[in-house]
């Protein structure tokens, strides 16, 4: 028989906040986490906004000044969001088998900072003068390695690179494994640290960026004024635990994970299918396998860039698979707060789904002002909504193609 699979910690580094409980109050009261770039001069770029993690010391998660220096960013990130979740959870408070505790984390770009600073080093100094520590600090699979090291996890292993879609796909990974019996708790998330000229540059080159100059009007999704997604930053972490052993020691629950959708468009490097067809059937995929039919009261934590293709793509995909329900659907994008995560988006989100299951308000989509025809859902625009919510969906789809869909229920 399959284990039910429940949601018993989480932990968050991000834009609105850095910690669970700032985070949520932020999102709940619609506050915008994206602004003018403070992380570097950025007059040589025709981008002016994005999501910046503000006031985060590493230091209140290391011991060691040494192995702060021996970590990209990106790996800070995971490691505050992982003791967070950790820590949440209480789940070392507890007899677990280390040997069956796991760690599924990625990053959809890795180290890119470390690239950037070892690779200066080697322009101007000379090739001696980089890092032994360069690649252990690139690789995307040491936030996993790190994290794993910390909390002595000698179970399942998986970093996934799936763009945009990673944390969502090892969230859905994760559930896998301990479903059918290959774990008993995994620390499941992503986590994102690519602001920086170089990185941004990339992204405005192929059309992908906002080029507003007001915050306010950078990320904007399912707005007719939208013009492309904002770059922003953090981890997102949960521990994803078999129900039986979480209530055996009268664990908090979250949420139950019930359903997972992992598909490809298998169309372009950048462009989502115009007709949705893949991320349809991801959510279509998570929805069937949680039994949803719906006619429940369901939230979905949308995609939602804030590009001209994701977000009609992403209605029509709802449609496809809901018919004429999909009007009855609570929506949000998140993103609109927090601007665009990458490879920590799928995490953050489902936390925000979680929340918004657990507490029962749905979080809004702020800064809509200008309805387009194409998309003519509900996005729960400007305000959060309270409601009964039974189901969330949160879908994540990413450069490749790649598209996830997870499902949660509440408990």
């Amino acid at each position: 028989m399959d284990n039910r699979v429940v949601i018993t910690g989480m932990g968050v580094v991000s834009p609105v906040g850095n910690d669970i409980k700032s985070f949520w109050n932020n999102l709940k009261d619609g506050v915008c986490g994206i602004d003018t770039i403070k992380r570097f001069d950025a007059g040589n770029l025709a981008v002016f906004v994005d999501g910046e993690v503000k006031d985060f010391n590493p230091k209140d998660y290391y011991s060691s000044v040494v192995d702060i220096r021996r970590s990209d960013l990106f790996m800070q990130y995971a490691m505050a969001a992982a003791c967070q979740a950790v820590d949440d959870s209480k789940i070392l408070e507890s007899d677990i088998d280390k040997t069956r505790f796991g760690v599924y984390v990625g990053s959809g770009i890795g180290g890119i900072n470390t690239f950037c600073t070892e690779d200066g080093k080697y322009m101007t100094k000379g090739p001696e003068r980089v890092s032994p520590f360069f690649i252990p600090m690139l690789i995307g699979n040491m936030a996993a390695g790190a994290v794993a090291i910390r909390f002595g996890a000698m179970g399942p292993s998986l970093p996934v690179v799936t763009a945009c879609a990673t944390s969502s796909n090892t969230i859905g990974e994760a559930y896998r494994a301990i479903k059918h019996g290959y774990a008993d708790a995994i620390i499941a998330g992503g986590s994102e640290a690519a602001i920086n000229e170089l990185a941004m540059a990339g992204f405005i080159n192929c059309k992908a960026l906002s080029l507003s100059e007001n915050p306010e009007e950078g990320c904007v999704p399912f707005d007719k004024r939208r013009g492309g997604f904002v770059m922003a930053e953090g981890a997102g972490m949960l521990i994803l635990e078999n129900y039986e052993s979480a209530v055996k020691r009268n664990a908090k629950i979250y949420a139950e994970v019930t359903g997972y959708g992992n598909t490809c468009d298998a169309y372009h490097v950048t462009a989502p299918h115009p007709d949705g067809i893949g991320a349809a059937a991801a959510i279509d995929m998570a929805a069937k396998e949680a039994g949803i039919t719906g006619k429940e009261n369901i939230y979905v934590n949308a995609h939602g860039t804030g590009t001209p293709l994701n977000d009609v793509m992403e209605t029509n995909a709802l449609k496809k698979v809901f018919g004429d329900d999909a009007y009855k659907l609570h929506i949000s994008s998140t993103k609109s707060m927090t601007g665009h995560m990458l490879g920590a988006a799928g995490a953050v989100e489902l936390i925000a789904s979680a929340l918004a299951l657990d507490e029962g308000i749905i979080p809004p989509t702020i800064n809509y002002v200008e309805k387009d025809e194409e998309c003519d859902l509900d996005y729960t625009v400007n305000s959060a909504l309270k409601s009964d919510i039974e189901y969330a969906l949160s879908s994540s789809l990413g450069f490749g193609g790649h598209n996830a869909c997870v499902a949660i229920k509440r408990v």
